[in-house]
């Protein structure tokens, strides 16, 4: 059995807002798998378990950057929050999202390759982090990027160094600027609901079956009516159909003036979203915790082993 330790129930906890207790238990019958411990909650404690986590899992920064029809979005990761205020760090992010939009490479790998130099480190930007690595004295890497091209217009917003977002559109530009400021603040996965990805819409309804059926047992324990099969199935799919619209960027209330969708906004101002890109710095990155007790416990009993 896996063990559990207090900073794994803290980190689950600050990702869902759950009580310790039930995130403990979550854990445990997950058996430390994060991920499915936070959909058991959501299955047992449905939408109070359901917060999105503001939290990141690893340092870093985004880094944007627009020329005209041309654009960049690029992540840069390290290892903790000291160094991304560090001066050479973030020139090496802005000198390579700015390579990124000037000479197009096909990806990370070449990327490195490009010719930069920068604190007496070079000839290319991987030399240059190389030689950053051992003068801070922390690892960094390039962990994603987009490049934007082509007859359309490009907005961008920047929430710190932590959001970056890149819409693509065509019309007004203020508009096309709030729709990125809203992009970052909501973080929806698509523009409409029909471009949800289907293994999100499929984790969805599994969660929502798995809740109808919870209620099911917590209603014949207590004696109470049970629902009919169709009556939960269409809760089940109502359930699927609310979240489609809360994810789907046209469909979210627009955060300047919830009394219209983005949507009907963009509509308003004669404009037209073509796509969008958010990155979130460490998004999906799982970050080591360590667990301090446990540390020194060890270091102890190995320190009697040597005695």
């Amino acid at each position: 059995m896996a063990t559990i330790t207090a900073s794994m129930v803290a980190e689950l906890r600050g990702k869902t807002d759950a009580p310790m207790m039930e995130c403990k238990k979550a854990l445990t019958e997950a058996e430390g798998d994060m991920a499915k411990a936070e959909e058991i909650l959501r299955v047992k404690l449905g939408s109070k378990a359901g917060k999105a986590s503001s939290r990141v899992t690893a340092e870093g920064v985004v880094v944007s950057r627009i020329e005209g029809a041309t654009g960049a979005l690029l992540e840069v990761n390290c290892e903790t929050d000291f160094v991304t205020k560090n001066d050479a760090f973030l020139a090496l992010a802005n000198a390579a999202v700015g390579l990124i939009v000037a000479h197009n490479p096909a990806d990370v790998a070449a990327l490195g390759a490009l010719p930069y130099s920068q604190d007496g480190f070079g000839p290319t930007l991987e030399d240059v982090r190389k030689g950053l690595i051992g003068k801070i004295g922390e690892n960094m890497s390039f962990r994603r990027f987009k490049r934007f091209a082509g007859d359309g217009k490009l907005a961008g917003y920047l929430h710190g160094t932590r959001i970056g977002v890149v819409v693509e559109y065509a019309g007004d530009e203020t508009a096309a600027k709030d729709v990125a400021m809203h992009v970052a603040a909501m973080k929806p996965v698509a523009l409409t609901s029909a471009d949800v990805p289907a293994e999100l819409i499929e984790r969805e309804r599994s969660v929502a079956t798995a809740k109808a059926d919870e209620d099911r047992k917590t209603a014949e324990a207590a004696g109470k009516p049970v629902q009919s099969a169709e009556i939960v199935a269409k809760r089940i799919e109502g359930g699927v159909q609310k979240f489609l619209k809360e994810v789907s960027l046209f469909n979210q209330p627009f955060v300047k003036n919830d009394k219209q969708t983005v949507e009907q906004m963009l509509k308003a101002t004669g404009t037209t979203v073509k796509g969008f890109t958010l990155y979130v710095v460490g998004e999906g990155i799982e970050k080591k915790v360590d667990d301090f007790a446990a540390e020194v416990a060890a270091q102890v009993a190995a320190a009697k082993g040597n005695a």
